[in-house]
């Protein structure tokens, strides 16, 4: 009897805690260019979320492979209280974390926060592209979660887009039956009909069409500089945020047409598909597994004479970019050292020969710039080379480029906090900024000396209580607290600055040694003493 009492109050107070969490919202109902849509208003929170919008038709069927396609109007009432597919992936990074309803062909959705009233309107609207390398990624992961953003007054919008060879496949005869005469870029021209319907439709959520900037990390950062390049884009923004990334090689830089073409042609014929009508009818699950088979990291970009008319660098020394306030920087450590020594140990020997080894003729100048002596500043040096030329170079030269062939306002940032500790001692910190369970046969990862890749997600949009894994001090809550409110204040007012923050001056065409934020728990404005390497790596890529 008493364990029938003890369970009968168990189920009572489990379905009293459930209860609790359905009654903190009400649904609530906007009407949008197709159709109305429903959505949770949060008593507690204050936040409107609509989450599953559907923003173009599904890309299935003869769909596959082509440009988003405007949504038709729907009759009734279209529930959007949870979130859509995620587009289809593999395991790529392991530590990101979805909160989505599956994988699927059909993943053009977005999501919508808003702290908007039915008095409030003309809010500020942030649009956030996830990262991913064109091949992984969720506009539902926790740490991309608009909430704590929306509370700062600003709309908050993140959306899918189509990734690996479903969003950016290019073949000869798909160029042939598109009306712009090209092919691939079609997760770029997603988030283009995303950022289309927002400019559309965020009126009904209490947002501003004139006040809409977007930003992204990573690959997201990257799609940010191409939607800036972009004709079909750079009217509908107001501002723009990069965090670790740009369309500029070596950095998943867009290739031509007829080179990105071929890639495709050859992919289809290798697979046994050599004509584009058998392989779209093929079913997602093979087109998956084709994709899988081959081992490929995904597809480039394209300059395809439509979304992207030349390269970046053209674009902007043309001055024919989005002229917006820029924000954008990226991390102290972004990638290991090892990266660069390939798991030799930092010793004077093995870091001359890799140096030797990566730049024959120009090995001197590298050596001053990344300079040797104990294993320690070895790893520190090799942890500068590796990061430059993965990630920092080439978004270095997007800030380059915008300030010298812009009248906007550019605010550069490196951003240098060291993560906690993990809670669990079983995990490891993954690639992607989360986190993966150790692998008992890998050897022991070093300590890290900097802010690794992504890892400053969920500090800037105000995530860390959506992101257990670590254990957050009263400084990482500080650092995020800082770092939020100088985006928050940039999408705001185009200005980063604000009251109880430390001064961050833009960076100007004629400076020389442009300044740069540091955030970290005592962020300060420098100038720079590193724009050395990148104006030498400048050269040795030849952008």
């Amino acid at each position: 009897m008493k364990t029938a009492v003890i369970f009968s109050l168990l189920l009572t107070f489990l379905s009293s805690i459930g209860m609790a969490q359905n009654n903190n919202a009400f649904s609530v109902k906007v009407k949008v260019e197709n159709g109305i849509i429903e959505g949770n208003y949060n008593t507690h929170t204050g936040i409107q979320t609509y989450f599953g919008v559907p923003f173009a038709k599904p890309p299935i069927g003869d769909l596959r492979w082509k440009a988003p396609q405007p949504l038709d109007n729907w009759d009734g009432i279209k529930e959007t209280k949870t979130f859509g597919p995620r587009p289809m992936q593999t395991l790529v990074f392991g530590d990101m974390k979805s909160r989505s309803n599956g994988v699927s062909e059909d993943c053009l959705y977005l999501n919508i926060w808003t702290p908007a009233t039915r008095n409030i309107k003309d809010l500020p609207v942030l649009l956030y592209f996830f990262g991913g390398g064109n091949v992984a990624g969720d506009a539902s992961e926790y740490r991309y979660d608009g909430e704590s953003m929306a509370k700062k007054g600003i709309v908050v919008v993140t959306t899918n887009y189509r990734l690996n060879i479903f969003g950016f496949f290019a073949h000869p005869e798909l160029s042939a039956e598109a009306p712009y005469g090209a092919s691939g870029n079609y997760g770029l021209l997603d988030q283009n009909a995303a950022l289309k319907w927002v400019h559309k439709n965020i009126a009904a959520f209490g947002g501003s069409p004139n006040k809409i900037t977007i930003a992204g990390e990573s690959a997201g950062s990257i799609g940010v500089s191409q939607q800036m390049a972009s004709p079909l884009s750079k009217n509908l923004i107001a501002g723009a945020i990069g965090e670790s990334g740009a369309g500029i090689k070596p950095t998943m830089a867009p290739v031509s047409l007829k080179d990105a073409e071929n890639t495709g042609s050859e992919f289809a014929k290798n697979a046994g598909y050599p004509r584009l009508a058998k392989l779209r009818k093929l079913s997602t699950r093979d087109v998956y597994e084709i994709y899988n088979e081959s081992k490929r990291f995904g597809f480039p970009a394209v300059i395809d004479g439509y979304f992207l008319p030349k390269s970046l660098p053209e674009i902007f020394e043309s001055k024919q970019q989005a002229m917006v306030p820029l924000l954008l920087g990226w991390n102290s450590a972004e990638i290991p050292g090892m990266a660069f020594m390939q798991g030799q140990a930092y010793s004077e020997e093995n870091y001359l020969a890799k140096v030797k080894e990566a730049y024959p003729e120009t090995h001197d100048e590298v050596l001053k710039l990344y300079p040797h002596g104990s294993a320690q500043e070895i790893e520190r040096s090799a942890t500068d080379l590796a990061s430059d030329r993965f990630i920092a170079y080439s978004t270095w030269k997007w800030f380059d480029l915008h300030r010298k062939n812009s009248d906007q306002p550019v605010y550069r940032y490196l951003y240098s906090k060291l993560r906690p500790s993990l809670r669990d001692k079983t995990l490891a910190s993954g690639l992607a900024g989360g986190t993966v369970k150790k692998d008992a046969e890998a050897p022991k990862m070093p300590q890290p000396i900097g802010a690794p890749h992504a890892c400053e997600i969920e500090y800037c949009m105000g995530n860390l209580h959506l992101v257990d894994d670590y254990a957050w001090t009263e400084d990482d809550f500080m650092v995020s607290e800082t770092m939020q409110n100088y985006f928050a204040n940039f999408i705001k007012t185009a200005n980063p600055n604000g009251e109880n923050l430390a001064n961050w001056p833009s960076a100007a065409a004629k400076d020389s040694s442009p300044p740069v934020m540091i955030l970290n728990m005592e962020s300060e404005a420098k100038k720079a003493t590193n724009d050395a390497r990148y104006e030498f790596l400048d050269k040795t890529y030849g952008n």
